[in-house]
């Protein structure tokens, strides 16, 4: 019997992110017990099998709907009749304190999760089970909020241990490999939730985008995000480098040798150096950047520019530095 084609691009994708692995290497798989994840823990067992990989599956228990724990029990035993080596719940609490919004805190309190997991078993990866689909509903996201080329870029298919095998394979493909496998996911409420901005992209504003441009939409906006994701990449390696040659110390930059770089690199090697200042990256802003551009390239002896983390950025004596704000609202020294 010939393997049905939703099963087969699972398990290619899943294949070329495991083929580094030499055997008895371990791979950590995130499951929430939806059909995208459930299908990646079924073909990573399947794929493991040739290059005797240790396969651990986790689910990670956000605590936020009733059940949560019920359906987290379930995802477990799933993934141990499935044929997983090992399995783990994890249970985090979600606490907004950064005020980065509920889905942001989440996420932030998964990874982390996540990472001691992966520290505990040794997993050589952690595979994720994000899909063509979502990649496509990331670079709208991205666009709508005006984000820049790095949201629009979408998610990354490798970061770090993690990897994103169905980046390229369809909701609809994780769906069917489930039904074809036998396999009984769990639809999550919050998928279905419009209180979410993710659920109106996928359910209204896709739709919409496939009637009247024709289908192909999810694929082109993801093949979109894999063009700019190389470009945005190697921007940000050249402003990396830069970096590395104009901070003189802390995070000052002469102003004059700043000036001297294309836009797009002297805006990223700015927010370098707030990133390394302490500013917090959630939120940071393109709005923040442009000002100390400002300070850059349209120099009119304005006192300073108010930043995240209480920092602040001084244009001084010829240079640029992002600097802790003083208490009582007055710089620490008097700028150029």
């Amino acid at each position: 019997m010939s393997l049905h084609p939703s099963v087969a691009a699972v398990r290619l994708g899943v294949r070329r992110v495991l083929a580094p692995l030499a055997s008895g290497d371990t791979v950590l798989v995130a499951c929430s017990g939806g059909a995208d994840s459930l299908a990646l823990v079924a073909a990573t067992v399947f794929e493991a099998r040739r290059p005797s990989l240790r396969v651990v599956g986790v689910t990670v228990d956000h605590g936020l709907q009733d059940g949560s724990s019920e359906q987290a029990a379930r995802t477990v035993r799933q993934m141990a009749e499935i044929g997983c080596d090992e399995t783990f719940t994890v249970t985090v609490a979600v606490e907004d304190a950064a005020g980065i919004g509920p889905e942001a805190a989440a996420r932030r309190a998964r990874y982390a999760a996540l990472d001691q997991v992966a520290d505990h078993v040794g997993a050589a990866l952690v595979l994720l089970g994000h899909t063509r689909d979502d990649q496509a509903e990331t670079v709208l996201l991205g666009l709508a909020r005006g984000s820049g080329g790095r949201s629009m870029a979408g998610m990354r298919r490798a970061f770090d241990r993690y990897r994103r095998p169905l980046l390229d394979v369809s909701r609809l493909d994780t769906a069917t490999a489930c039904q074809v496998e036998g396999l009984d996911a769990w639809d999550d409420p919050h998928n279905s939730d419009p209180g979410y901005a993710r659920v109106r992209v996928r359910t209204r504003v896709l739709p919409v985008l496939e009637d009247e441009l024709g289908p192909g939409v999810a694929a082109t906006l993801a093949r979109t995000a894999d063009q700019l994701r190389a470009d945005m990449d190697l921007l940000d390696d050249l402003a990396e480098a830069a970096y590395g040659t104009l901070v003189e110390g802390g995070s000052t930059i002469d102003a004059t040798a700043l000036a001297a770089h294309p836009d797009a690199l002297r805006r990223r090697i700015l927010r370098l150096a707030a990133l390394a200042a302490g500013c917090p990256s959630s939120e940071l802003f393109h709005e923040h950047v442009l000002a100390l551009d400002a300070l850059v390239t349209d120099w009119r002896g304005q006192r300073w520019v108010d930043l995240p983390g209480h920092r602040r950025g001084v244009r001084r004596d010829g240079a640029v530095s992002i600097e802790r704000a003083p208490t009582g609202g007055v710089p620490s020294a008097p700028p150029d």
